[in-house]
């Protein structure tokens, strides 16, 4: 690490940066961000820097207080937006207490550790998400229903089409933080918008798809646009989700990877599927904790509500990518509950720990679903053994209420402050008297 501060030194006087964010996360994933000048930044790598950590939600209460910012040098970047004259850069920190322990309530410090936990194991952890939004006209819900930008679907491609630039200088931007995108591509709904990130290590890509979600909202603004990563702003059309691939890597190779078994998948990916299939029900109200999540997963597109897992099949909640001949290295399963309004750093812990659990436990790996399930009945679907995902945050709530899996992966701190941030939040959607009530109710009653 000494090797990497040095550089950051070095880089910082060499381009004549005048100032330098430290960015981490609140519990629910919300960017947080304090400036040091480049003369306090020696001083922030030595000792950390100190704020009320009662100001950020779900860190301190008022008798812990302070903790303290320690940068990571490694994820030093460059802002590609700071004015010529006046060069920027960034750095994720890890939040610690007062005595350099690290602090309970920062996710990035949850995610490390259990990549660490996996580590011991022999294991690192790898991610790819394919992030989906909307690009809207603007985003003051005063002004009525969002307004899209565009028409198009899949794929479309057309001259004036202004999402395409808004896009293209998002992905500039990242490239020229060397965040790696591998593509981007018009989404299904009108305006809708996906930039697939490169697969690595899930602390990167936590810290890759925070800046992507700032960069993306940023390029936006610039354009008098607004964007948005909500999982369903519109209805009739397709929500947002956040598809993950994920596998494991031991002594530099892929551990799901078999060349002995007919599909390659090794008995490692076995168990590691069914460990996430078994606790997806504990882990959703993470990987989808608005109350607005729920209308994504209850639409019958590429949303997926049912504990299930195929090799080709859509309607499965883990799908198992056909790769390339010879490519073993991209041996991975894909996870399709997420959606982009989640904590990564959260949401790639317990996906990580329901996998490893399974490895632990060896799990045995239930049935492919071949069927097509949204052309089931419930009944249909309950008679071959599969569950729906909880149908709404409160459901979730509850099951991951039961949760020691997902209570031993957050820790204790950050697992009882979201479920209280959470069924506040239900309680007050609850109370709201909606468009849908006053459009069906108040003509007929």
């Amino acid at each position: 690490m000494e090797r990497e501060q040095e550089y950051v030194l070095r880089t910082v006087e060499e381009r004549g940066v005048r100032l330098i964010r430290l960015w981490f996360t609140d519990v629910l994933g919300q960017l947080k961000s304090v400036a040091i000048t480049p003369a306090e930044l020696d001083n922030a790598f030595s000792e950390g820097v100190q704020f009320d950590g009662t100001a950020i939600d779900g860190f301190s209460r008022v008798h812990e207080s302070d903790v303290l910012a320690r940068p990571d040098a490694t994820s030093f970047e460059l802002l590609p937006w700071a004015k010529h004259d006046e060069p920027s850069a960034r750095m994720f920190c890890d939040i610690q207490n007062l005595d350099e322990t690290p602090f309970a309530g920062d996710p990035r410090q949850v995610l490390r550790r259990n990549l660490e936990e996996a580590r011991t194991h022999g294991y690192s952890f790898f991610a790819a998400p394919e992030v989906e939004f909307f690009y809207f006209a603007s985003g003051d819900p005063s002004l009525g229903k969002p307004q899209p930008l565009d028409r198009a679907s899949y794929f479309d491609l057309t001259t004036a089409d202004v999402s395409s630039d808004l896009r293209k200088r998002t992905i500039h931007m990242l490239e020229g933080m060397g965040i790696p995108v591998e593509y981007s591509f018009h989404e299904d709904s009108p305006s809708q918008h996906e930039i697939d990130l490169r697969y690595t290590e899930a602390l990167d890509v936590a810290d890759n798809l925070m800046t992507l979600r700032l960069v993306v909202k940023k390029v936006a603004l610039e354009r008098d646009t607004y964007a948005t990563f909500m999982p369903k702003p519109l209805n009739g059309v397709q929500g947002s989700g956040m598809h993950t691939h994920l596998s494991l890597f031991k002594d530099g190779d892929n551990a799901f990877h078999d060349g002995d078994d007919p599909y390659g998948w090794s008995p490692t990916a076995r168990q590691f599927t069914a460990g996430i299939l078994r606790h997806a029900r504990e882990i959703t109200a993470v990987t989808n904790q608005l109350v607005n999540s729920y209308k994504r997963i209850a639409e019958t597109s590429e949303a997926p509500p049912y504990v299930a897992w195929a090799r080709n099949n859509r309607s499965a909640l883990v799908r198992v990518p056909v790769r390339k001949k010879g490519k073993s290295e991209s041996a991975r399963i894909e996870y399709r509950a997420p959606d982009p309004a989640c904590n990564p750093y959260l949401a790639f812990s317990l996906l990580l720990a329901a996998g490893m659990r399974g490895i632990a436990e060896s799990y045995e790996l239930p049935a492919e679903t071949n069927v097509n399930l949204f052309d089931l009945s419930d009944s249909e679907r309950r008679d071959i053994g599969i569950e729906p995902l909880p149908r709404s945050l409160d459901e979730a709530l509850d099951v991951m209420e039961g949760s020691d899996l997902v209570r031993k992966t957050l820790g204790d701190h950050i697992f009882e402050w979201f479920l209280r941030n959470k069924r506040s939040e239900w309680a007050e959607y609850q109370s709201q008297v909606t468009p849908f009530e006053l459009e069906r109710y108040l003509p007929s009653t």
